[in-house]
Formats: C-alpha cells, sequence, structure tokens
C-alpha cells in the first residue's frame, strides 16, 4: 500500500519550472486582461473585428495568446511544446483544434489530420493520447437531425455513412497502433448521436483494454447514469470503459437554448451539484477499474486531490495506466506539474492548428477564465508568487 499523497498544488517553483522568466510574465499579462471581464471583452471584440475586415493582427495573436494556450500551427510546430512537457513528465495530447469545417474536404482534412497525431504518437514516449471532436468530421446540422430522429434524404444518408467511416478509420488507426484516443463532448442536441459512435468503437476496439474513450460533461443532469449505462452494456459486452470526465464547456448556451426552446435545462441548476456528481463519478470509475479507464478532465484542485487520494485508498499505484490527470495547457500548472512530481501520469490538452482555424479555440479560454469564477485570480495569484519568487532568488 503507497503511503498518503502529500499532494500540494501550492508550489509554484514546481508549477512552473518550465516556464522562463519572459514566458511567466506574458502570462501574467494574459491573466491580468482576462481578470478584468470589461477589458476582456473589449480586447476579444477588438480581435474578432480585426480578423473580420483582414487586420494584420496574426503576429500579434501569435506571440501572445496563441503561444501561451497552443503548442503550434503544425504538428512538427508542437514537437517543441511536446519534448519540454515530456521533461518534466507530463504528456501532450495533441488536439488539431480547428473549428467550423462545413464542407466534406474539410472534413476529411481532420480526419487526416487527426489519424497522422495518431502515427506522431506512436513514435513519441511523450504523446499518451489523441483527441478529435466528433463535429470535426461531420455537419451539426446533421447530428441535429439524426439527433431529432428526423427522416434523412438519401444524401444525407450517405454523408451519415460517411461520419461512420471517418470515426472507424481514425478509432481504427488509434487501435492498430494501441494510442488512446479521446472523443471529445458536443452539445447536448447532438450528443445522443456522437455517444452511439463513441459506443460502437468502444464494442469493436477496446476488446482486451480502454482505447476509445467517451467524454462525459457532468454539469448535465443525465452524464452520471450514461456513464454507469456505458458500464453495465460493457460488462454484458465483455469489453472496456473509457471515461474521460469533465465538468462541461457549453453551460450559458445549453441553458439559454432550453429556456428559448421551452424544454427542462439539462445542466445541474448549482455549481454544488455539478461537482457532487463529477465526484461521484471519480469514485464510480475508481470503484469499477477492473472494466473503466478514466482520466480526470479537471482545473478543479479538489477533485484531482480526491482522485488521488482514492487511488490511495486502493492502493492503486501512481502511474496506473487506466488513471489520467488532463488540463488544458497554459492553465492549472500547478495541477499538473505538482501531479507529475508525485509519479501520477498528467498530460495537458496542447491545440494546435492554423492561428486564424484555432481563434474560437482561443476566445473560449478567455470567455472561460473571465467568467469562471476565481479562475483567472487563481492563475495571477500563483503566477506572482512564482514571480516574487524568482526576483527573490
Amino acid at each position: 500500500m503507497e503511503s498518503r499523497p502529500q499532494l500540494s498544488f501550492e508550489d509554484t517553483s514546481v508549477a512552473f519550472s518550465y516556464k522562463s522568466d519572459a514566458e511567466l510574465k506574458k502570462a501574467n499579462f494574459i491573466f491580468s486582461l482576462v481578470n478584468y471581464p470589461s477589458v476582456s471583452k473589449m480586447a476579444t471584440g477588438a480581435v474578432k473585428f480585426a480578423f473580420a475586415v483582414g487586420l494584420p493582427v496574426k503576429g500579434l495573436i501569435r506571440t501572445t495568446a496563441f503561444d501561451h494556450f497552443c503548442g503550434g500551427e503544425t504538428i512538427d510546430e508542437a514537437a517543441e511544446t511536446t519534448d519540454k512537457l515530456g521533461k518534466y513528465h507530463v504528456g501532450t495530447i495533441l488536439d488539431y483544434s480547428v473549428e467550423g469545417e462545413e464542407t466534406e474536404e474539410g472534413f476529411e482534412q481532420t480526419t487526416r489530420e487527426t489519424i497522422l497525431t495518431i502515427e506522431k504518437a506512436h513514435t513519441s514516449k511523450n504523446i499518451p493520447f489523441c483527441v478529435f471532436k466528433v463535429t470535426g468530421l461531420a455537419s451539426f446540422a446533421l447530428l441535429e437531425k439524426i439527433q431529432a430522429n428526423e427522416k434523412l434524404t438519401v444524401p444525407e444518408e450517405a454523408a451519415y455513412e460517411k461520419i461512420k467511416e471517418r470515426v472507424n478509420r481514425i478509432c481504427g488507426k488509434a487501435a492498430e497502433y494501441k494510442v488512446p484516443m479521446l472523443i471529445d463532448a458536443e452539445e447536448t442536441w447532438i450528443q445522443e448521436p456522437v455517444d452511439a459512435l463513441a459506443y460502437a468503437m468502444m464494442e469493436k476496439y477496446n476488446r482486451t483494454e480502454a482505447i476509445v474513450f467517451n467524454t462525459y460533461q457532468l454539469y448535465r443532469t443525465a452524464s452520471l447514469q450514461n456513464l454507469k449505462d456505458a458500464h453495465a452494456a460493457a460488462d454484458r459486452g465483455n469489453y472496456y470503459v473509457g471515461a474521460k470526465l469533465v465538468r462541461g464547456a457549453y453551460m450559458e448556451k445549453e441553458r439559454a437554448r432550453a429556456e428559448k426552446m421551452g424544454y427542462e435545462s439539462p445542466i445541474h441548476p448549482t455549481k454544488e451539484a455539478t461537482d457532487a456528481a463529477f465526484n461521484e463519478a471519480l469514485q464510480f470509475c475508481v470503484d469499477n477499474r477492473e472494466r473503466i479507464s478514466v482520466m480526470c478532465g479537471s482545473h478543479n484542485e479538489y477533485s484531482n486531490l480526491l482522485l488521488a487520494q482514492l487511488m490511495d485508498k486502493h492502493g492503486i499505484s501512481h502511474n496506473d495506466k487506466r488513471f489520467w490527470f488532463a488540463q488544458l495547457y497554459g492553465m492549472s500548472d500547478n495541477i499538473s506539474f505538482n501531479l507529475a512530481k508525485a509519479g501520477y501520469n498528467v498530460a495537458k490538452y496542447v491545440p494546435y492548428g492554423p492561428v486564424k482555424s484555432v481563434m474560437p479555440y482561443l476566445l473560449r479560454r478567455a470567455d472561460e477564465n473571465t467568467s469562471v469564477a476565481g479562475q483567472s485570480s487563481r492563475e495571477l495569484i500563483l503566477i506572482r508568487k512564482e514571480l516574487k519568487r524568482r526576483k527573490k532568488g
């Protein structure tokens, strides 16, 4: 039995060990900006306008927010970030974060690029997972129509078959190379066909271990039961479940749509209810670890500590490959690097892609850090604590 984990997320010398003084000062500037909602809103509005009218702001974005939150514009460019994180025993999840593709050609390009990330992971000890969003391979409107059980036209049926083929191509390559593949979550009104694809791939490729992972947004009232149902189905079918647990990314949008369309909100009414569901899901995964591999995709310190403590309680080795912790690149380094130093399996989501194409992702990060209570303040306190420590040193 391992000793109780003496984990602390306060050690900034560990948290920012991979950042130079210049990079830390840049982080201080970025989080200072998003810490003031009015300033952040003005800045993101100006960026959107600049791109819309073709102003030459790519260089400015590239050297500030893009460099802080992204690995580069290509897989090869991201290699420097991958190697740097790897030196501190933090893995990289290469995330091709191009959004808004609505053409068959665009969907095929995203499929090819995702397969390239698998091939890269196959040859790198520092890339333990790959990831894709089904909306990168499929029309949002078509997924919406499928979930609504509307009759598809003949061309739509053909497009749906192509979606299934793309997902199978990706997951098949992941299985061939034994690279676990995360399928990201989407909005509730298209999540059902995404789940169906994920579970079909689990049943096909998770026969001996978890290769395909579905994502459970625990701010959804239905997610905990969905996880339990997935486990029951895997138990009956004798395959394994890959579960990435997150709180969720579309709260305002979900609530607004539910109110506008007059249906019950699919989101927990309080943060406390979401936290309780998330932590219960962690407990469920630990209790059912013979069948489930879990990734704790959280920036919440308590939840990460809870999983570490549950592993300790059950005598699970820190580096047991069924248990992973993950945070976004450029955020919560105090969690990632302190966990890695304590010997846990940790990975950072590292987005990459052309600057303009990755802008929706960057704008969401700015919005998230502005709207999530205390997120940017917490980052700022830690960054400034480390700057002060270095100055004294």
